[in-house]
């Protein structure tokens, strides 16, 4: 199905994928390397902090949306939720990292769930947002489906594997800085097929009893 709007796909001027997929990659380091200096005993507060010190360390230009670091039963909130600065996380706990700063005038857009400690369904839940994260995409590689089919898709996935899809959560457009001007939607709204490079596919989950969820999110690269 093509696009009623295709300025919902406009990229600027200075707009690279190669460029797009190296500001992707950086961001993956940073969230990566965040979540190494976060342990038992770190506030939610103190997160926020260790992520904008990584990131400006990394060199990145600027932010393009605010840093989210979220523990414990944080994990269930969205972008918008309600933030913790004094929750302490636990011996056993649960917390995602979810960033957007722009490199090389590109927007990168990353976000991965990690555990402290050995709680089995913690592990699990984290895990099976990733490997969720891998199929949708997939369906989108394998099938050229469209935006909101994706997540019609997804949330059927997630409900058979004995998960909750957080359906506020559907994704969103990246680009060269900023690509707030293209108004683009949600890409669970889009009723095109996504182009690659352009599109980052969010996945939020909860468990189905306890106040713990994840979150993945990365760029829809087709190779």
């Amino acid at each position: 199905m093509s696009d009623p709007n295709p300025r919902r796909e406009a990229v600027g001027e200075t707009f690279s994928l190669a460029a797009m997929v190296g500001a992707r990659d950086l961001t993956f380091e940073a969230v990566r390397r965040i979540a190494a200096e976060i342990r038992p005993g770190v506030t939610e507060g103190r997160g926020d902090e260790i992520a904008q010190e990584v990131l400006e360390a990394m060199g990145m230009d600027r932010l393009w949306h605010k840093n989210v670091v979220r523990f414990g039963p944080g994990t269930l909130e969205t972008f918008h939720g309600e933030y913790q600065p004094d929750y302490v996380l636990q011996a056993n706990d649960i917390f995602f990292v979810d960033l957007g700063a722009v490199f090389d005038g590109h927007e990168g857009d990353a976000g991965d769930t990690f555990v402290v400690g050995d709680d089995a369904e913690m592990h699990a839940c984290a895990q099976a947002c990733r490997d969720l994260w891998h199929e949708v995409a997939g369906q989108w590689r394998d099938h050229g489906v469209t935006g909101d089919a994706l997540y019609r898709f997804a949330k059927d996935r997630t409900e058979a594997k004995g998960w909750t899809l957080n359906w506020e959560v559907k994704g969103h457009r990246v680009s060269d800085f900023p690509h707030a001007i293209y108004k683009a939607g949600a890409l669970g709204d889009f009723e095109g097929v996504p182009v690659s490079g352009l599109w980052i596919l969010e996945i939020q989950i909860a468990h189905p009893t306890r106040p713990i969820g994840a979150f993945y999110e990365d760029l829809l690269i087709s190779t």
